[in-house]
């Protein structure tokens, strides 16, 4: 919290040659009851405020303690320095470090206590990897920085919520990652948030299937028999109110939505499609089950709008919000 008593949100910038400073900046245009603490490098910040025309202040700080309450036309920067020229739209191996130590940072003063939340903006997986870095995303990194065991992503938009099961995974790959221990972590997981960080006291879960018709028992693959199914009623014997498995393509019907305050999905692909297509721009990625409050846009680095003036920053915004709003419930 900050002096105010308002919560101090720490913001890693992202992949610095894309929309993520270009929404950072836009930061500034907006009302928050928070301290906003961008992780970057300011010249970076700088170079892009000029050349979106932005008119606004940047205040360098070394201490999470001198961090001010957010103001509209001022953002605040902890200094973190870029290894190399960035030129917006252009992608460059030798930043992708300058991208992980931003987001370390952010990490580290939520693991102090320093920030009560960190909020992520959009990073480029290849690029990072093509410097020698292995690595498939925020939720799968901060597993391992944070000793967590089992992080969940949650992507939500207004009362529609999906979780998942395997995250960035080759399609290939998911069955084999399938087992009843990692279904029932996931489900737990997601039942604790619901009741601790988004006030739901019953929550009530959907679980989807694998296969078409959620196996057509057996006739379509025998994961939803032999390890969902399974997995549900271990889950239900902690009296959580569970149904499924469901079959994935009448799971998120209007009517049937309104049946459940979350949903979680075997892979990346069948439950997000949704959500995006009928939210994108205003959708949040929560992970659960971290020791910290971690919230991120729902888009990737933009390239090709980086430094245009045509990024929009409504999925930042609804970053910072949640992230604001879980800090009250944590």
């Amino acid at each position: 919290m900050n002096h105010d008593g308002e919560p101090t949100l720490a913001i890693s910038v992202g992949e610095p040659a894309g929309i993520g400073p270009d929404i950072c900046v836009d930061l500034a245009q907006y009302d928050f009851d928070a301290a906003l603490l961008l992780i970057a490098d300011p010249d970076v910040l700088s170079q892009r405020a000029e050349l979106l025309g932005a008119d606004i202040n940047i205040t360098e700080i070394a201490s999470v303690e001198d961090c001010p309450a957010h103001r509209q036309k001022h953002v605040t920067v902890m200094p973190v320095k870029a290894t190399t020229a960035v030129r917006p739209g252009t992608l460059d191996t030798r930043n992708a470090q300058y991208v992980l130590r931003c987001l370390d940072k952010a990490v580290a003063l939520a693991r102090n206590r320093q920030a009560d939340a960190v909020v992520t903006a959009p990073i480029h997986k290849g690029i990072i990897n093509d410097a020698g870095y292995a690595f498939s995303g925020h939720t799968e990194y901060l597993s391992r920085r944070d000793d967590a065991n089992a992080p969940v992503m949650m992507l939500a938009s207004g009362d529609l919520r999906i979780a998942l099961v395997t995250t960035h995974l080759a399609l290939r790959d998911v069955p084999d990652a399938l087992s009843e221990a990692k279904i029932v972590s996931v489900i737990n997981v997601v039942s604790e948030a619901l009741r601790n960080q988004f006030g739901i006291t019953d929550p009530r879960i959907g679980v989807c299937g694998l296969n078409p018709h959620a196996g057509e028992s057996g006739h379509f693959g025998h994961e939803d028999e032999k390890i969902i199914g399974p997995a549900i009623l271990r889950a239900q014997e902690s009296r959580l109110t569970i149904t499924g498995p469901l079959a994935a393509d009448t799971a998120f019907t209007p009517e049937t939505r309104t049946a459940y305050d979350a949903y979680v999905t075997m892979y990346h692909d069948q439950g997000l499609p949704v959500i995006k297509a009928l939210g994108f721009g205003g959708i949040v990625n929560i992970t659960l089950g971290l020791p910290i409050i971690r919230t991120s846009v729902d888009h990737g680095t933009a390239l090709d709008i980086a430094g245009t003036g045509r990024a929009k920053p409504d999925s930042l915004l609804s970053a910072v919000t949640h992230a604001i709003r879980l800090t009250g419930n944590y």
